[in-house]
């Protein structure tokens, strides 16, 4: 029998375009027709004509787009924005193991769209995976961050080497300079501090000017006795204030150092998410220009 290509292979690619049904996921891009010259048979009991067709198809992107990439650029904006939450007083830690679990379960429902893996893995898959896992390295961070912050009461005075290298180097990087100690002498300056000891040596004050007839004058031991305990209750009453408010010294800088590496990794997790993405365009629109 003998077979002949009587259509040119672009007016069969023209009209299959015309008359294909699935124009959902694929798309067809090219067709082409080969005649083979005639092949003998197994039993040499004659030869036969080979017409093979070479049809080209790619998946549509629209798909996955819509249902899977920008919800997940959505959710990686959101763990992203919630570096601005502080750490100290709102429960970052509890906000980002919401936010994985969510997209835990965004991952589970939309599993039956991610195309079927082969030799190769979808280009697809491995931004997917590289949102979860920048997602779960974020949430790492959170909790050194906060155990840092939170805990720094019991840990020993920082090291000089980390003082140096993050106060003074890398603080300065991101715009967070060493906060200069306050002085011992300027506590005593704040209202609030004054107030306090006006209310504490007040009363005694007010007590002996009642009757100062009464009790006469006091004897020169008495009296010196009486200024060494007013000024053990002082020194007493100024350790309190102080720890208050300023807390010890090495957990002040404890939280300096959290403050420096938390905005550190906020910088360089902008610079991964933005260099990552434009990467996964370049080879996307690579790949889907050159099928």
């Amino acid at each position: 029998m003998q077979l002949e290509i009587l259509t040119s292979a672009e007016e069969i690619f023209r009209y299959s375009k015309e008359v294909m049904t699935t124009m959902g996921e694929w798309e067809l891009i090219g067709l082409t027709a080969k005649k083979l010259e005639p092949t003998s048979t197994i039993d040499d009991s004659g030869h036969y004509v080979e017409l093979r067709f070479f049809v080209t198809v790619r998946r549509r992107a629209t798909l996955y787009v819509v249902n899977l990439l920008i919800p997940s650029c959505f959710l990686i904006t959101v763990d992203l924005f919630s570096f601005m939450l502080p750490p100290k007083d709102v429960d970052r830690s509890l906000f980002k193991m919401t936010l994985i679990l969510g997209y835990t379960v965004f991952l589970i429902i939309m599993n039956d769209l991610l195309p079927i893996t082969g030799e190769t893995i979808p280009l697809l898959n491995v931004f997917l995976s590289l949102c979860l896992g920048l997602m779960v390295a974020s949430l790492l961070e959170t909790i050194l961050i906060t155990n840092l912050m939170c805990g720094s009461t019991h840990y020993s005075p920082v090291p000089r080497w980390i003082r140096v290298l993050v106060l003074q180097i890398l603080g300065k990087l991101v715009r967070l300079p060493p906060k200069p100690r306050v002085k011992k002498d300027t506590v005593f300056q704040n209202p609030a501090v004054l107030e306090i000891l006006e209310m504490k040596f007040a009363s005694p004050v007010a007590e002996d000017s009642e009757a100062p007839e009464e009790k006469g004058p006091l004897c020169e031991d008495e009296a010196l006795q009486e200024l060494k305990n007013l000024s053990s209750d002082l020194q007493a009453v100024r350790l309190q204030v102080e720890q208050q408010l300023n807390g010890s010294p090495s957990s002040e800088e404890w939280i300096q150092v959290g403050s420096v590496i938390d905005r550190l990794l906020f910088i360089l997790y902008i610079l991964f998410i933005t260099v990552s993405f434009i990467t996964i365009i370049i080879i996307w629109v690579i790949f889907y220009n050159n099928p």
